[in-house]
């Protein structure tokens, strides 16, 4: 059934017809009963990715030699740096490690100017290159790492207070070395720990717990019972003492005495503020530098007022600035373990030292093995090991 309407004008005319039709069907479908869907539907699906599989791809079997080889190299300088980092950062033990691995430094430093000593240099002078080596190593170290080389403002009195401490330390010792027996400066020196300990409970507030006196009392006793052999019966170390430092005359042993317990308080109070230091600027590194601002034109002044200069020689010059590379190496792990780890803890390490100098001279043949030489060195690795296995206190980690 259809209707029309015709619609004119003068020009046109339109006639509209409508038809009746089927009912109109569903969405989607169309008059053949087909579904649109399913016709539009695979257009619309993305397509699919093939399967890959270890097996679809291929891999070139030999790869360039340029390549092998940096990337050997690779690995070997990545195994060392994470060696270092891991001792530097990357375990519980940090703290500790890295005061023993400066120990080491030290012990190295030892050997190597009683190894290689072509010349004779004044003690001062020495002191004077290392401080400046150490200046110019941190310097640069901090230029690197883009940090402020003088730290921050309210680090500043730690740091001043810190590089006095040294220095007065290091003048008081060079002191006693010159007016007393090298034995009994250096069995002075080693009661360095013991001061820093006491003034760390006093300044910093430190717990000293028993087993942290009980360590030191041990590595001291140990310390006491090697020199004490030494001075008792090594009649050749003497002489080669005499032969390499000479006494001041007219100076007294007890003034020697004083400056030698002078030099180990204020080495204790040095060690404190190197802590406070660090964790205040959180680099130790401005520590060393600290110090080495000060330190270098004091030495230099006691160098042209106290001895004579003496113009070393080219060897002597590579091994003062060898000896000050590993004095700022030995420097740094020590201030980067006394931030990470307890006073008490760090200090006692130390002792490792003369146990690494004294098995050195036994096996070297410059001493005889004594019983109280061995018995020393007993109680130090005792203790130190002790130490080790305690490990750092829960409240520093």
């Amino acid at each position: 059934m259809a209707a029309s309407t015709e619609i004119s004008d003068e020009d046109h005319s339109v006639e509209l017809v409508v038809c009746d039709g089927p009912a109109p069907q569903p969405d989607g479908i169309n008059g053949d009963g087909a579904s649109i869907s399913e016709e539009i539907t695979p257009l619309l699906k993305p397509a699919e990715k093939p399967k890959i599989n270890i097996f679809s791809v291929s891999y070139s079997r030999r790869r360039p030699k340029t390549e092998q080889v940096v990337k050997l190299q690779e690995a070997e300088t990545s195994t060392v740096t994470q060696f270092v980092l891991w001792v530097w950062n990357g375990s519980r033990y940090s703290g500790l490690l890295c005061v023993a691995f400066s120990s080491v430094l030290y012990f190295l430093m030892e050997l190597l100017s009683d190894t290689f000593s072509p010349q004779s240099i004044p003690l001062f002078e020495s002191a004077f290159a290392r401080c400046t080596v150490t200046l110019a190593l941190s310097y640069l170290w901090l230029r690197r790492a883009a940090q402020p080389i003088f730290g921050p403002a309210h680090a500043w009195k730690f740091l001043f207070f810190r590089s006095l401490t040294g220095c007065l330390s290091l003048l008081s010792f060079v002191y006693c070395i010159q007016s007393l027996p090298l034995s009994q400066a250096i069995a002075l020196s080693f009661t360095t720990p013991i001061m820093a300990s006491i003034v760390a409970r006093i300044m910093l507030h430190e717990k000293l717990k028993i087993a942290d006196i009980g360590g030191l009392a041990c590595s001291f006793f140990g310390v006491l019972f090697i020199f004490r052999q030494i001075l008792t019966t090594q009649e050749i170390l003497a002489r080669a003492e005499e032969a390499h430092y000479t006494v001041k005359r007219g100076s007294h042993p007890v003034y020697a005495l004083l400056a030698g317990i002078f030099s180990s308080i204020t080495g204790g109070i040095s060690y404190c503020l190197i802590k406070a230091g660090a964790n205040a600027c959180d680099q130790p590194v401005v520590t060393v530098f600290s110090f080495g601002i000060l330190a270098s034109p004091i030495t230099a002044i006691s160098m042209f007022a106290f001895e004579d200069f003496v113009l070393p020689d080219l060897s002597s010059f590579f091994l003062m600035l060898i000896l000050g590379g590993l004095a700022f190496s030995a420097e740094v792990f020590l201030a980067r373990g006394l931030q990470l780890e307890k006073t008490s803890k760090v200090t006692n390490i130390l002792y490792i030292e003369i146990v690494l100098l004294q098995l050195w001279a036994i096996g070297s043949l410059r001493i005889t093995p004594s019983f109280g030489g061995l018995v020393g060195c007993l109680l130090i690795l005792f203790s130190v090991c002790y130490t080790m296995y305690i490990g750092p206190d829960k409240e520093t980690e």
